[in-house]
């Protein structure tokens, strides 16, 4: 079913109130609900996460939208309240790390695959080799910290494999940057992925550097400053590709039909019948949301905003294993790095600068690398492991 974006009221601002029991409700199940509800449950977090964050950006430099603007980041804080507060106490930050990765495998693969521009896609795919990698780092941290099987949270969606090695990703920043969409030809869709995957990136670097303090192991402690470095270099790489010209109102309006559009495509596939009745009840918030900034819109610069926004959304994000578009990637692409804005192969040579960086950062040794050190993923974990050679030793003896 197709939504109208610039028709439909949604509730009005008004009306969008919350008491503390609702707010800190009862959580998502770690074992028993579907890994993609964890998974929508963590994006959404990150999409009202950057809402917030670019209304308080766009508050301190516009007087004028101060309080439009605060009203309705008060309910978007309300909402990323609310979904963050689902995830269960019973999660370890490592789990949680788990869970965060899988949402950058799974949500980026469908983004490239589904993304007109060819150079875009190209752009998501890159990220997510290096992402499938970080999963695969963590993991192996999990099993030797925690004795865990990551695939307890992963719930088989999503492979545990190497992917271009977290030693080889760090870049010189000139290195980072990528070629904006252009605002008046981009299609929709394009800005809409572009939003969504910068509000993930940016959600996960924020994680990795308030948790990695907290470990007293010295190698998971710099395998989190590591890959929460590399997360910074995506947050850089994904703000790149939004065309930097857009006025704070034109971006205003895309942040509020993304948000529109992520609660619209959660709704679609979500299990969970309890959760489920939180995307609809927000996608009417955001709908009711965007008419606030509609409004800003046509009154400071007088024009119509379906000059910005489609009529109709896209198609919604399928939440659904990748895994044979990500291996099929991985296999095609593992070798491709960054010479600026563009892509080439490994054997073409890296640029000077980058290459500088990463031998200085990498010169006492790689944490990514020291955590899996022998490790191949398996069913059970390295600690079940040991007990199965150990009850074969006494059998055997």
């Amino acid at each position: 079913m197709a939504l109208d974006l610039l028709h439909e009221k949604g509730v009005p601002l008004d009306r969008q109130r919350f008491t503390w029991r609702e707010l800190v409700g009862r959580p998502i199940s770690k074992l028993n609900d579907d890994a993609f509800t964890r998974v929508r449950v963590i994006l959404m977090n990150g999409v009202e996460s950057e809402s917030v964050a670019f209304l308080h950006n766009l508050a301190r430099f516009n007087a004028d939208l101060q309080k439009p603007a605060g009203l309705v980041r008060r309910v978007d804080h309300h909402q990323a309240t609310m979904i963050n507060w689902l995830m269960s106490p019973d999660h370890s930050p490592l789990e949680t790390t788990i869970a965060y990765e899988q949402v950058a495998i799974e949500v980026t693969a469908h983004v490239a695959l589904h993304e007109p521009d060819p150079y875009l896609a190209q752009v998501y795919r890159f990220g997510l080799l290096e992402d499938f990698d970080h999963l695969h780092a963590y993991s192996a941290l999990l099993d030797r910290l925690e004795g865990k099987d990551s695939n307890t949270i992963l719930q088989g969606y999503s492979d545990v494999l190497p992917g271009r090695r977290t030693v080889e990703e760090h870049r010189s920043p000139e290195d980072d940057l990528r070629l904006p969409y252009q605002k008046m030809s981009a299609h929709p869709l394009s800005k809409l992925n572009a939003l969504t995957i910068l509000a993930g990136e940016q959600q996960t670097r924020n994680y990795y550097m308030n948790v990695g303090p907290i470990f007293s192991d010295p190698v998971a402690r710099q395998l989190y400053a590591e890959i929460a470095s590399i997360e910074e270099q995506h947050v850089t790489q994904y703000e790149s590709i939004i065309d930097p010209t857009e006025t704070w109102l034109e971006k205003w309006l895309i942040h509020e039909a993304t948000e529109v559009w992520n609660y619209w495509s959660c709704m679609q596939s979500e299990t969970n019948t309890r959760i489920r009745g939180i995307w609809e009840r927000f996608l009417d918030y955001e709908l009711g949301q965007l008419q606030v900034a509609i409004e800003q819109f046509q009154r400071i610069d007088g024009r119509d905003a379906a000059e910005v926004l489609p009529e109709q959304l896209p198609d919604p994000i399928a939440y659904e294993s990748h895994r044979k578009f990500v291996r099929d990637t991985l296999s095609a692409e593992v070798n491709l790095r960054a010479d600026g804005a563009e892509f080439i192969d490994v054997e073409d040579g890296e640029p000077e600068r980058t290459l500088e960086y990463r031998n200085y950062m990498n010169s006492e040794g790689s944490p990514s690398e020291s955590v899996r050190t022998s490790y191949q993923w398996q069913p059970g974990t390295e600690l079940m492991q040991r007990a199965i050679a150990l009850a074969e030793d006494r059998r055997i003896h």
